[in-house]
C-alpha cells in the first residue's frame, strides 16, 4: 500500500478526532454534547451497521476459529505482560494490575476501528470486524469482571456473575450482532421500505464515532503517570497487534482482508471503557486517562505503519 493511499485512508480518520477535539476545546459544544453523540453511536448506528453487516453481508465459507485465536492469544499474552510490569516493576497492587491488563488489550474498536478498517477494507471488512465483535466484548468484560473480583476478595461470587450476563445480554452491539444474525439465518430479506432508513443510520456511525472520540479526549486526558502510561502504550500499538500479525498471517494462513482487519483492530488506540473500569472501580484512573489520550495521538503514525505492513 503507497503512502498516497494510506494518508487518504488515516487523514480522514484522525481528522475527524481532530475536528470533534477542537470544537469541545474552543467551547462550539459542551460536554453533553458529546455524551449524546456518544450515546446515538452505541446506541443506534453501530448496533444498525453490525446487524447490516450480519443479516447480508458476503460472509466467506472460511472458519473463525483461527480468527479468534489469532487475536485472543495475543490478548492473552500482552494482559499477563501489562499485568506483570504493573505489579512487578512498578509494585502496584492487584487491582490496578487489572485495569492496566484491560487498558493495554482493549481496542478502540467501536469508535476507530470500525470507522478505520471500513476505509481500509470496505464493506469487506466489515466481516471479520463484525465476528470479532460477537465475543469480544463478552470475553473482554467478563474477564476483566472476574480478575477485578479475584483481586478484591480473593474469590469470583455469583452476583458478579450474574450481573455481567445481564449487562453483555442487554448491550446494544451485542444485539445489533445477535439481531443480524437472527436475520439472516430466518432467511429474511434486507432490502424494502426500511433499507434507506437502515442504510441512512448506519453509514453515520464511523464519522458521528470519531467525532464523538474527539470530544472526550477532552475529559479524558493526560495526567503524569507516564511509566504506566508509555508502557500500555507500547503494548497496545505495537505488541498487540505484532503477535496478532504473526499468528494471523503466519500460523493460521488466515486470507489477506481478514488478517489487515484484524491487525488494524489490534492497532486501535486504548478504548475509553479502559477509563470506565478505572473510575468504576477507583484505581488505576490516571493511568487508563492518559493512556486512552496518548495512544489516540501516537496511533495517528502507528496505524500509518501498520498499514504499510498488513496485506492489502
Amino acid at each position: 500500500m503507497d503512502f498516497t493511499t494510506i494518508i487518504t485512508i488515516i487523514l480522514p480518520v484522525f481528522g475527524l478526532i481532530a475536528a470533534g477535539y477542537t470544537a469541545r476545546r474552543f467551547n462550539f459544544l459542551s460536554e453533553n454534547a458529546g455524551e449524546g453523540l456518544s450515546d446515538y453511536v452505541f446506541g443506534i448506528a453501530i448496533p444498525l451497521l453490525l446487524f447490516r453487516t450480519m443479516a447480508d453481508g458476503d460472509i466467506p465459507a472460511v472458519s473463525p476459529w483461527g480468527l479468534w485465536a489469532s487475536y485472543f492469544t495475543a490478548i492473552a499474552v500482552v494482559w499477563l505482560a501489562a499485568m506483570a510490569i504493573i505489579m512487578l516493576a512498578l509494585k502496584r497492587d492487584g487491582r490496578t494490575g487489572v485495569v492496566a491488563g484491560f487498558t493495554a488489550c482493549q481496542s478502540n474498536t467501536v469508535l476507530v476501528g470500525i470507522p478505520l478498517i471500513l476505509a481500509a477494507y470496505g464493506e469487506e471488512g466489515a466481516v471479520p470486524l463484525a465476528l470479532l465483535l460477537s465475543i469480544h466484548f463478552p470475553l473482554m468484560m467478563t474477564v476483566a469482571a472476574a480478575l477485578m473480583e479475584v483481586a478484591q476478595s480473593g474469590r469470583l461470587s455469583l452476583t458478579t456473575v450474574k450481573n455481567t450476563a445481564k449487562g453483555i445480554a442487554t448491550h446494544p452491539i451485542v444485539i445489533g450482532l445477535l439481531s443480524g444474525l437472527t436475520w439472516r439465518l430466518a432467511g429474511l430479506p434486507t432490502e424494502g421500505l426500511f433499507r434507506p432508513v437502515l442504510d441512512a443510520l448506519a453509514d453515520t456511525a464511523g464519522p458521528c464515532a470519531l467525532f464523538a472520540l474527539g470530544i472526550a479526549l477532552m475529559k479524558y486526558g493526560i495526567s503524569g503517570d507516564w511509566r504506566a502510561t508509555a508502557s500500555l502504550t507500547g503494548l497496545k500499538l505495537f505488541v498487540l497487534p505484532a503477535i496478532v500479525w504473526v499468528m494471523a498471517h503466519a500460523v493460521f494462513a488466515l486470507p489477506p482482508v481478514w488478517t489487515g482487519s484484524l491487525v488494524l483492530i489490534a492497532a486501535c488506540p486504548c478504548g475509553v471503557n479502559a477509563y470506565l473500569i478505572a473510575q468504576h472501580y477507583g484505581t488505576g484512573i490516571r493511568m487508563a486517562s492518559s493512556s486512552v489520550a496518548v495512544s489516540t495521538a501516537v496511533a495517528f503514525l502507528t496505524c500509518a505503519i501498520w498499514l504499510l505492513i498488513v496485506p492489502h
